[in-house]
């Protein structure tokens, strides 16, 4: 399974997202292929040293990193995208119409599947038909009072408690995610 974080530049939330759900599948890791991009990317950038270090505190390895720009082929091959904001998920499903029902915003996402009841996960046996279950079952999740708060702050060029604040949310919702699909591996 082909799971792609998206983020504007490619160089704080994606990759730190990406790294963080890598080292929180484990030893389940190597049955995915886990990447990111960026609607704006400057392809070759590297990693955020802020966002970087906040990668090595949650586990992850920022090593080798460079951002790379977002383009219809590298949405369209993911079965699974997971998004900062709900801005990059319009801008994927935009390059990418099938994308629709398999990109999500990371929140949303760990979200709705923290709503799923175990009878719901029953006969669910692939990440794949995990990624479809979701895609079905987001509407009939409560949507939220404020749909931005589905959204992860851009850290860029701010502060290093904003960049720890921002960490800790998506691997919050990387949790929720990664035991999910272990969990159907």
């Amino acid at each position: 399974m082909r799971v792609l974080f998206v983020c504007s530049g490619n160089i704080c939330r994606s990759p730190l997202g990406a790294q963080v759900l890598t080292a929180r599948l484990g030893p389940d890791a190597a049955a995915f292929v886990v990447e990111s991009a960026g609607t704006i990317a400057q392809d070759g950038a590297p990693m955020d040293d802020a966002a970087a270090a906040q990668s090595v505190r949650l586990g992850g390895s920022p090593d080798g990193h460079r951002a790379r720009y977002l383009t219809a082929a590298i949405a369209g091959s993911a079965d699974l995208v997971l998004t900062a904001e709900r801005s990059h998920r319009a801008a994927v499903v935009s390059l990418a119409p099938r994308t629709a029902k398999r990109a999500f915003t990371v929140k949303q996402f760990a979200r709705v599947l923290d709503g799923l009841e175990p009878a719901e996960l029953a006969g669910v046996s692939t990440p794949e038909e995990l990624v479809a279950l979701v895609a079905r079952l987001r509407g009939t999740v409560p949507p939220l009072a404020d749909p931005a708060d589905d959204d992860v702050d851009d850290p860029y060029r701010r502060s290093m408690a904003t960049h720890e604040r921002v960490a800790d949310e998506i691997a919050a919702a990387l949790v929720v995610v990664a035991d999910a699909l272990r969990a159907v591996r």
